[in-house]
């Protein structure tokens, strides 16, 4: 063992020594922790189960999100030691750390604290290696079923930038106060940077520079899986990945402002049902049922399908690419997707089926990066975005109370109080599935309304 892995194995020791697995998860619940990397599932349900395998979703798959990388290159030290409290509150017996064979400067700062029952699993430069689900079968060999989660198959998941907020929170009682996010496209300084929660996503704009072009839009996460914004006054929340800029005729911008009815209409129409999304789809490939060609089928003739079909849209992951990469006449089997879940969601449906063998080709099904980047006309966008840290600090902070899956918290302050950085200002009720949210400034509450905390910075007059 070497002289990094004893320091690591001492300070995990002393740290658990006071932390069994239900105060672990109290601990994260108080510091309001929820998965960096996607909804935002609060972690401590997660951390209440019992796992085989806890693996670290480190893949980054959305071509211009630079965040995770990064932070394993300058933290592998907490995120092993994230890893290890995540494996002594399920009780995994083994740790995997799956990230991506170019992530050269990451690979090296982790690999002299892997050994014993922690390794890294090396993945290729593909989309959507990121996908949970896909991760999984790529770092394990194990399939989660269709409508199943994870744990179903005795693995536990969690993001980087989680992890490393799991080990602050039970090292130095730090809450989440910050998020790390990359500003990429068509800006004049690309960059990944931490910044307070609550900060104006125009703020994060500032800090790299602005736009380069007369007509920006912009996208809050990655271009295949990220939203339009509309209003960039929206602020930075736990789970924001990235700010895109891109021209507002991009196609990427163009396909996010089509109508349902436009999706429709050109799905009627020039839908060959050639069965290339399908064959793509990286969910069906590995055993789903979903078949998304056959859904669009079924929405252009009344929903007329076999009901197990209809239902296998619910185990859609939207990873968008049967409409980014797939689909020969540009139309959309991903919002067709989205259209029959939130019916069948108001229906209370909920699939149930089989999972299939693997196709034999699935590993060879993986949509290169290169090719998507170029399908998706990125080159002139796709930048390094180093991971930087600029002597700033906003002037006022606008905090959501909802900012993950569950239930809103409870402002605990009201306007006028004096808060302190990391001080707690809103908690979920007892029986909630929600966490706490903490001041990310030093100031006074100026505004407290059923949505949102707003916190102006100490010695800003207003």
């Amino acid at each position: 063992m070497s002289e990094l892995q004893r320091a690591i194995e001492q300070q995990v020791s002393q740290v658990l020594a006071h932390h069994s697995a239900e105060h672990i998860a109290t601990c994260v619940r108080d510091a309001g922790i929820v998965g960096a990397g996607g909804a935002g599932f609060p972690t401590y349900v997660k951390l209440q189960a019992k796992a085989e395998i806890y693996l670290v979703n480190a893949a980054e798959c959305e071509p211009m999100l630079k965040v995770d990388q990064q932070l394993m290159a300058r933290q592998a030290a907490e995120l092993v030691r994230g890893l290890r409290y995540g494996m002594a509150a399920t009780g995994a017996r083994e740790g995997i750390i799956a990230l991506k064979a170019k992530y050269q400067p990451a690979i090296a700062a982790l690999t002299p604290l892997m050994g014993g029952s922690l390794r890294l699993h090396i993945l290729p430069d593909v989309y959507p290696a990121g996908d949970e689900v896909i991760t999984i079968w790529q770092a394990t060999g194990r399939r989660v079923p269709a409508g199943a989660l994870p744990i179903s198959i005795g693995v536990m998941v969690n993001n980087v930038q989680t992890l490393i907020n799991l080990a602050a929170a039970l090292e130095q009682n730090q809450p989440v106060t910050h998020r790390t996010l990359t500003v990429n496209g068509a800006v004049h300084h690309p960059l990944t940077v931490t910044v307070p929660l609550g900060v104006s996503l125009r703020d994060v704009l500032a800090l790299a520079g602005g736009p380069t072009i007369p007509n920006p839009a912009f996208i809050n996460g990655g271009p295949m899986m990220g939203k339009l914004v509309t209003d960039l006054d929206a602020p930075v929340t736990k789970t924001t990945g990235g700010l895109l800029v891109l021209p507002a005729d991009h196609l990427i911008i163009e396909r996010r402002q089509r109508s349902d009815q436009v999706i429709f209409n050109m799905a009627r129409t020039v839908c060959e049902q050639c069965g290339l999304c399908t064959d793509l789809c990286p969910r069906h490939i590995i055993g789903h049922e979903l078949p998304p060609h056959l859904l669009v089928r079924a929405v252009n003739y009344n929903q007329v399908g076999d009901p197990s079909v209809l239902l296998s849209a619910l185990t859609c992951s939207e990873c968008s690419v049967c409409e980014s990469y797939a689909c020969p006449v540009d139309i959309s089997p991903m919002r067709i997707n989205q259209y029959l879940k939130k019916q069948l969601r108001a229906q209370g449906a909920r699939y149930q089926g089989e999972l299939r063998p693997a196709d034999q080709m699935a590993e060879y099904r993986m949509v290169p990066i290169k090719r998507l980047v170029s399908r998706l006309q990125l080159e002139p966008f796709y930048h390094e975005a180093p991971l930087e840290s600029p002597d700033w600090q906003p002037v006022e902070v606008t905090l959501p109370l909802q900012q993950h899956i569950g239930a809103p918290a409870e402002a605990v302050v009201s306007a006028g109080d004096e808060v302190t950085l990391g001080q707690c200002i809103a908690k979920p009720k007892a029986d909630a599935l929600g966490v706490a949210i903490h001041a990310s400034l030093s100031g006074r509450v100026t505004r407290v309304d059923p949505h949102s905390i707003t916190i102006s910075r100490a010695g800003t007059a207003h």
